[in-house]
């Protein structure tokens, strides 16, 4: 009976620890490095909402904007073993400021872990509602009428759609020059008013302009249709060989302890799954995806292969 209860001790002892390095002792902070009431703002609060319940402590988001998202991950990649605090991260943070900025603060690969990706979200090409382009077919021939002419708007250079244009210019055989605006809201409102010919922004942001009529949209960037839009095609459909996506992911700080990112991964996920978020987040127009820990490192592994190249070939790099 001794040995027994050693033994029992003994496994007892055991078990804490890695419960301990599993264990959330105090407020669960996700830090976003973009302004409030925006995309990844609104996917964070979802989250944080539904995770408390999960894990058992108060989750609340801090949102650190500036330099598109830098600043945030900046003042990640001190964090302690001993600090609960995730980071929102979409490409622009995690892919292009890396490869764009000569000193962006921060090493994606030395100083993060993915914890959990949240959702996707899709690309769009559109024209003004009473442009004579209406799809690719029209856009070629436009193309060959009027060479060196293509002009496309974009939220920002260096951001996804401004690489994405490029990656269009190139299917289509002709460089087209890429303006960038200050968000999407600049570009949607010269497409709706028809000063610019061309726009590529993300879906969600012209989705609601589309059901009304203000903005075409001509093509997304989807393996398949989406289903708010179901007339509307892919690129493939179109015959141009391109799909792309950006993402919102959730990562730690390298100092954190594996078991709990792994167990923080597994909460997210699991969240992720429940009908009441996946509804909440397809009505703020994204996929929602319920990624662990290892899924989340091998699918931002394909994205970073994706879009690195891209990236690189086009040799933009910004100022600080």
């Amino acid at each position: 009976m001794a040995g027994a209860a050693v033994a029992a001790m003994l496994a007892g002892a055991v078990a804490p620890a890695g419960a301990q390095q599993a264990a959330l002792e105090g407020p669960l902070t996700i830090v976003v490095g973009f302004a409030p009431s925006g995309t990844a703002d609104r996917v964070a609060r979802l989250v944080a909402s539904r995770l408390a319940e999960r894990v058992g402590v108060p989750v609340v988001v801090e949102n650190k904007s500036g330099a598109g998202g830098r600043i945030a991950a900046q003042g990640m990649r001190a964090a302690s073993a001993e600090q609960n605090v995730l980071m929102l991260a979409n490409p622009a943070v995690m892919v292009v400021g890396p490869l764009v900025y000569a000193k962006p603060g921060y090493d994606p690969q030395r100083d993060f872990k993915p914890v959990s990706l949240v959702t996707r979200y899709k690309f769009a090409l559109a024209v003004p509602p009473d442009s004579q382009i209406k799809n690719l077919a029209d856009l070629r021939q436009w193309i060959e009428a009027h060479p060196r002419q293509l002009t496309i708007g974009v939220p920002a250079t260096g951001s996804l759609p401004h690489f994405f244009a490029l990656m269009l210019g190139r299917e289509l055989k002709e460089q087209p020059e890429v303006v960038g605006y200050r968000g999407s809201t600049p570009v949607i409102n010269e497409l709706v008013g028809g000063v610019l010919p061309q726009g590529i922004t993300t879906l969600d942001t012209l989705l609601p302009l589309a059901g009304s009529g203000k903005v075409r949209i001509l093509a997304v960037s989807g393996e398949k249709r989406d289903a708010d839009l179901p007339d509307v095609p892919t690129f493939r459909e179109e015959g141009v060989d391109l799909v792309a996506e950006g993402w919102n992911a959730f990562f730690a700080p390298a100092a954190m302890p594996q078991a709990r990112i792994e167990r923080l991964g597994a909460d997210i996920a699991a969240v992720m799954k429940e009908p009441e978020m996946q509804e909440a987040v397809r009505a703020a127009f994204l996929e929602p995806v319920s990624m662990d820990a290892g899924a989340t490192a091998e699918a931002l592994a394909a994205y970073q292969k994706q879009w690195e190249p891209v990236v690189r070939a086009s040799g933009f790099k910004a100022d600080q």
